[in-house]
């Protein structure tokens, strides 16, 4: 439609804008004889009124003295047909849009035309006419300065009683069409911006004011529908249910982001309105209640979608107040939450705090029920500050109803996966929060030791007796830990270490969301062994060597070949998981269903790729292990694990007989047979071969070799087939003692290195399935020469990897036998169905 910018310029004429003003002045009705004149003639005008503004301010003048903003609004008023409309408004944003001088702006607002466009009664069912409608408000709300804006409202006594931009534009900001709330969202951000006084008050006055509340209430609604999507997935869990979530996550956060423009903007009293209507109608009727619910009511949302959303709200809405509040809440039970929803304090909210007594009774300041003081408060500041130090000032709480506080401290220690994960995602969510008061993390228990050691030390710098007593002590952590103040009582009760260390001796738990408890360990305890006390000191230990004979053990399983490498990149990946500044996943990952183990529904559990998905997750919780044991005994955690260096080949190896160096055997590459022995495979049925068998190690790697002799070089022969030895299972046949079994399993891991399961989709199940081999010797001596040379190069291999493990598993002693509960049976795979059969 606007190509005819690029006319030439003769077509951007003074003589062309009188023409199309003369011609629109004459036009008495506009109907579908002459609605495409009309068009044109509004859309020229505007081509040209653009123009002017950037090369000849007499455009302008001419269209001051044509009246045609008058002329806009009486062509809209006889106007039959839609399309006037609609290229009345798309004229008009884009001239407003464009528009550069300060004069034409001051012309465009400085009569009542624009608010007759705002206000006039579109047919907002044309759903093209209301884009154009909000687009031309938000073009407005563009050029809108504490000048330009008093010429858009109007006022009485100083007073401003009507700003139609705003009054207009806020109807639409819950529509069902995104892109029109996000307009409404820009238009209502550039007009708090504008800093007008008088204009600040008219938001926060009477009906006006009921936007902000109509927005955390929408934000509400979004909170419902989020619940609803993630009790649904659990119950039929489905491909596209992740984007589905995802895209909720998206649309919660956008709010959130918005209500932070929006208090960041600047306006005290917008503040405090949206601060208050996020806890009254938010956070205690709804979100705090819900976090010990198993299963959501249709007034309550599920424990981890209200998991999620506490960390949303304290991560995105960065309000002292708020923060300080909802750690406060934390300390009272969830039913003390409930009847609030209900009770309303002339727009303020009731102030819930920690009392001793749980009966019903009076107090000089409100009223005590269900274990929380209710009093009516001045504005959201003041509740906050009453709260924080009315909790902290307490040593106990009714143990009739568990606190919430202790609810995320027993779901760390006997919660599923997700219910762990959001836990951990709430704390250290709190530990992150800059707007959270050190006196009430010190309260909750998560205050850093750092910064514990930082404020006792000041304590003692100042002469503070205590202070200087605690930091400078000699008795254990624990002791010291107890402060000689009131805040102590909480710290012992809270047990936020004791959860943590609780949680990694947990091996139901997936080792990523150990390794998340695992960073915020090392949050809380940045030292070194001084901070634990000996308790933790024992479980810690105890796990570790119960995961060590476990990874022991392994070295004589399926995967030994790989159990070094995948140690060592785990190695790396963990160090700096539990080393980072900030937990490695956002919040809204325990919203997703958990990926499933391809033990659960890709491979049978004998297979030898599930017993490699096993090996990789207890690597990642011994590696976590093994890096705080070596962060409590205060040494540096070095960059690589500390295995034995590689050795060479024994002179008298078999793969040094067999001519073979460090880098193994390769197909077509040429060997020596002295050891080897003839047999028979058909990899078709029908198609029977003859080979060479030989089995070799080098180091912690090892092949079973089937090679094709030489005629005319005697005892040599050129490698044509290789698998992995280890895991290679070998079974003399019960009936046929000429027959030799073997299972070839995948030579590698791939989900080792992208980190992404079967499940997921990301890697190709096909390519790891296990085969078999079936080998017919010549006589049954040949077959147990065979499954001898097997055994014999697997337990060179296996002696070779517990060698370089060695230093590793033996941080202090030697690990102790590993309980069952570690150990995976590696050893003990029945046959699977073959790939290949041979024929005898």
């Amino acid at each position: 439609m606007w190509l005819s910018f690029w006319r030439s310029r003769d077509q951007f004429s003074l003589d062309q804008l009188r023409y199309y003003c003369d011609q629109l002045q004459k036009i008495q009705v506009v109907n579908e004889v002459n609605k495409d004149f009309v068009i044109e003639a509004v859309r020229r005008i505007a081509e040209l009124i653009i123009y002017g503004d950037q090369h000849d301010p007499n455009y302008f003048e001419l269209f001051m003295e044509k009246q045609v903003m008058g002329e806009f609004v009486r062509i809209l008023k006889i106007s039959r047909t839609t399309a006037v409309a609609i290229q009345l408004l798309q004229t008009m944003g884009i001239v407003i849009q464009n528009l550069k001088s300060e004069h034409a702006i001051y012309y465009i607002f400085s009569n009542e035309h624009t608010n007759f466009l705002i206000t006039y009664k579109f047919d907002f069912r044309n759903e093209e006419l209301l884009s154009y409608y909000i687009s031309f408000l938000r073009a407005i709300s563009g050029k809108l300065d504490k000048d330009t804006v008093s010429l858009l409202v109007k006022t009485e006594n100083e007073d401003v009683v009507s700003f139609p931009l705003y009054t207009e534009a806020i109807r639409f900001a819950f529509h069902e069409e995104n892109m029109v709330r996000t307009a409404v969202r820009a238009l209502t951000l550039n007009v708090y911006h504008v800093g007008d006084e008088s204009v600040n008050i008219f938001f926060t006055r009477g009906p006006h004011a009921d936007y902000f509340t109509d927005l955390v209430k929408f934000f509400r609604k979004q909170c419902f529908d989020l619940d609803g999507l993630v009790s649904e997935t659990v119950k039929n869990p489905d491909k596209d249910a992740t984007a589905v979530i995802l895209a909720a996550v998206d649309e919660i956060e956008d709010n959130l982001y918005y209500i932070s423009d929006v208090i960041s903007a600047g306006i005290p009293d917008v503040g405090r309105l949206i601060t208050d209507n996020i806890l009254q109608y938010l956070i205690l009727p709804l979100i705090l209640p819900s976090v010990q619910l198993d299963n959501a009511n249709e007034m309550q949302i599920g424990a981890i979608t209200s998991l999620y959303l506490l960390c949303c709200i304290l991560r995105i809405v960065k309000i002292k107040d708020l923060a300080n509040t909802i750690a406060a809440a934390l300390f009272c039970p969830p039913e003390a939450f409930l009847p609030m929803s209900e009770t309303k304090f002339n727009g303020y909210l009731p102030n819930p705090a920690i009392i001793h007594d749980n009966k019903l009774s009076e107090t000089d300041n409100g009223t005590q029920v269900d274990g929380c003081l209710r009093e009516t408060v001045p504005d959201s500041s003041t509740s906050s500050q009453v709260l924080t130090n009315e909790l902290i000032t307490e040593n106990d709480v009714d143990g009739s109803h568990r606190a919430l506080r202790d609810t995320l401290l027993s779901y760390v220690v006997n919660g599923d996966d997700l219910r762990v994960l959001g836990s951990l995602s709430v704390l250290a969510t709190l530990l992150q929060t800059k707007e959270l008061d050190e006196l009430m993390l010190d309260a909750l228990g998560i205050l850093p030791q750092r910064k514990q050691h930082k404020k006792l030390l000041l304590q003692a710098l100042v002469g503070e007796g205590s202070g200087e007593e605690q930091l400078f002590s000699t008795e254990s952590s624990f002791a010291r830990d107890s402060f000689n103040t009131q805040i102590g009582g909480y710290l012992q009760k809270l047990k936020v270490l004791d959860a943590l260390v609780s949680l990694l001796c947990r091996p139901s738990i997936s080792s990523e969301t150990l390794w998340d408890g695992g960073w915020l360990l090392r949050q809380l305890l940045p030292y070194s062994e001084a901070e634990f006390n000996s308790q933790h000191l024992k479980l810690l230990k105890e796990a570790y060597k119960d995961c060590a004979g476990a990874l022991a053990d392994e070295a004589r399983g399926i995967w030994p070949d790989l159990l070094i490498t995948v140690l060592c990149n785990e190695w790396k990946k963990c160090k700096r998981a539990i080393e980072a500044s900030s937990p490695r996943k956002e919040p809204k990952c325990i919203l997703l269903p958990l990926k499933k183990r391809t033990s659960d529904d890709v491979f049978p559990s004998e297979s030898s790729f599930v017993a490699g998905e096993r090996m990789w997750e207890l690597v990642k919780v011994f590696v976590l292990l093994h890096q705080l044991q070596i962060f409590s005994l205060g040494r540096t955690l070095p960059e690589q694990p500390s295995v034995c260096p590689t050795t060479n080949l024994p002179e008298k190896s078999r793969a040094r007989t067999a001519g073979l160096d460090i880098s193994g055997p390769k197909p077509g590459s040429e060997i020596k047979l002295v050891d080897a022995v003839p047999c028979r495979i058909a990899f078709e049925r029908g198609k029977e071969r003859h080979f060479f068998f030989l089995a070799v190690s080098v180091g912690i790697s090892g092949w079973i070799l089937l090679a094709e002799d030489l005629p005319l070089k005697q005892h040599y022969g050129i490698v044509r087939i290789t698998a992995p030895l280890a895991g290679s299972s070998p079974r003399i046949d019960d009936k046929h003692p000429m027959w030799l079994h073997l299972r070839v399993r995948p030579s590698s891991l791939p989900f080792v290195d992208s980190g992404k399961s079967v499940s997921s989709g990301k890697v190709k199940s096909k390519a790891l399935v296990d085969g078999r081999w079936t080998l017919a010797f010549r006589d049954e001596e040949s077959s147990k020469s065979a499954l001898s040379m097997i055994l014999e190069e697997l337990g060179l291999q296996s002696d070779e990897v517990e060698r370089k493990l060695k230093p590793l598993l033996n941080l202090e002693e030697a690990p102790s036998e590993a309980p069952s509960k570690w150990v995976t049976p590696c050893n003990s795979f029945p046959e699977l169905e073959s790939i290949s059969v041979s024929n005898t």
